[in-house]
């Protein structure tokens, strides 16, 4: 069986060309835009096997970036597994916002792959930064992220329950926290919601108590002129709003997404001193 035969199949039983493409490169352990070129090769009966058994495992609703282990992200690829968020497209948001900013050291709260922090270190070469989790299994994901882009010796990674085992202050603040509600949890594509870790999805509660924490402490933890950043999820401005202004963040506005929807929460310290960089 030639490559594009094998191809023609997988779209078939996927109903989509782009992801059988993915994981027929993940298979032969090539870059997707090669298979073009090799679309007349006959296809090896392991890679063949493998690629099926890739096949298989997206019907039955396992992420992409599980089966072969790797997103990309910013331009750059994280490994994942089931013990860390899937990096996503709507949280490059965050990354433009915080390159929009001058900064020298940063704190990623809740990292996860560490896709986030390690990229602001890879975007910024002379940024120090310190990323934590209370997940032992996402840190050490994280660890080999920052392994595979050079970051590991400008990186401190941490276990910690938000600021619990942080440290010194920061210029920029950022986070990705868990902002599902519970209740919302039943409504989510079988692939997040049978797939990913819960605690990364939802705070088991209104969805909203990573923002009162992060608000509450920040300012503790945030160097003069400093900025916080982070993500949250549809309908969820307004409340975050008004947390952080009962928290004394009397400079707080959003950043959009692709799609024109509030995404990123962006606070700055009150104290005005600017941050060199």
């Amino acid at each position: 069986m030639t490559i594009a035969a094998a191809l023609r199949y997988g779209a078939a039983e996927l109903g989509d060309m782009r992801e059988a493409r993915l994981l027929m490169a993940g298979a032969i352990g090539c870059d997707v835009g090669r298979l073009t070129l090799m679309a007349h090769d006959a296809l090896p009966d392991d890679i063949h096997a493998r690629f099926r058994d890739h096949v298989a495992r997206r019907i039955n609703g396992e992420p992409v970036s599980h089966i072969l282990g790797q997103r990309a992200f910013w331009g750059r690829m994280f490994r994942v597994t089931p013990d860390v968020l899937d990096p996503r497209p709507e949280t490059e948001t965050l990354i433009a916002a915080a390159l929009e900013v001058p900064f020298n050291s940063v704190l990623d709260l809740g990292t996860g792959s560490g896709c986030i922090a390690i990229t602001l270190l890879a975007e910024r070469p002379q940024v120090t930064g310190m990323a934590v989790d209370l997940s032992a299994a996402a840190l050490a994901i994280a660890s080999t992220n920052a392994e595979r882009h050079d970051v590991t010796d400008r990186l401190c990674l941490e276990t910690s329950d938000w600021f619990s085992a942080v440290t010194g202050t920061h210029d920029l603040i950022v986070s990705n926290p868990p902002y599902i509600p519970a209740d919302d949890l039943p409504d989510l594509m079988p692939e997040v919601r049978d797939h990913e870790p819960t605690m990364a999805l939802t705070d088991g509660a209104d969805g909203l108590t990573p923002y009162r924490v992060i608000l509450s402490q920040a300012s503790d933890y945030l160097s003069d002129g400093g900025v916080v950043m982070a993500e949250f999820g549809a309908g969820q401005w307004p409340d975050i709003q008004e947390i952080a202004m009962a928290a004394g963040w009397g400079d707080v506005t959003c950043k959009t997404d692709l799609d024109g929807r509030p995404r990123v929460l962006v606070a700055q310290n009150p104290q005005k001193r600017p941050i060199r960089a």
